[in-house]
């Protein structure tokens, strides 16, 4: 049987995913948090599109520089290897054959494939970067991709909540903006259970507990605070 794997290295799915889960849970939260101080919907909605857009540019600022660190400092890594395999190939070779000796191989099967490892430059740093490193040359995340993968994630679970607030106010918007964050809560947790092949109802029920705590606690907090402007 053949297996299929996906990329899992990269940072663009990963901001995607993280993205609009933060950015429904974030927003949902404040949201009706100012509802519950001020439930007129000029309010809510100024205060959902300020946290959705400031919550949107950090989350991509984030991003960017998390995946483009993290991108110097395999490219720093793999030019110490490229250079120690130009200057001292034997002991690499060594290095690599000790590697597959670890793994089971014999010491003579182990420096045959070190060996043909070594007999091209590109191959043999891309090995020595898998075996030493445990990094894949070829994914490394995009810095530019995760950042505009994690922005307009995080805006579309933002604005989820916030539609409601455009048509009506009180408790019918209210009630909206519930509704949705926990029905689109469950869909992210059943989007991640379809990815990671775990029980799509407990990842659902998850994500959407996540998101009613949240939403339970600001509603709080904007009540006290809404009490005590009163």
């Amino acid at each position: 049987m053949v297996h299929h794997h996906r990329d899992v290295q990269g940072g663009t799915a990963r901001a995607a995913v993280f993205g609009i889960s933060d950015g429904l849970v974030s927003n949902v939260g404040l949201i009706l948090g100012v509802a519950a101080a001020a439930s007129d919907a000029s309010s809510v909605i100024v205060a959902g599109v300020a946290g959705l857009l400031a919550g949107a540019v950090s989350m991509a600022a984030g991003e960017y520089v998390s995946v483009k660190a993290e991108a110097e400092l395999v490219e720093r890594e793999l030019a110490i290897e490229r250079h120690s395999l130009a200057q001292d190939p034997e002991e690499e070779t060594a290095e690599l054959a000790s590697i597959y000796v670890s793994r089971g191989l014999e010491p003579g099967q182990a420096r045959d494939l070190a060996n043909a490892v070594m007999e091209d430059p590109e191959v043999a740093l891309e090995v020595h970067a898998r075996e030493e490193l445990g990094v894949d040359p070829e994914s490394v995340g995009d810095p530019v991709g995760a950042a505009t993968s994690s922005f307009v994630a995080f805006a579309i679970g933002a604005i989820l909540p916030l539609i409601p607030w455009f048509f009506a106010e009180g408790r019918s918007a209210i009630l909206a903006s519930v509704i949705i964050g926990l029905v689109a809560a469950a869909a992210v947790g059943a989007t991640l259970a379809h990815f990671t092949e775990r029980s799509k109802v407990r990842t659902a029920v998850r994500q959407a507990f996540i998101a009613a705590v949240a939403c339970s606690v600001t509603w709080l907090i904007g009540s006290v605070l809404g009490a005590t402007v009163i």
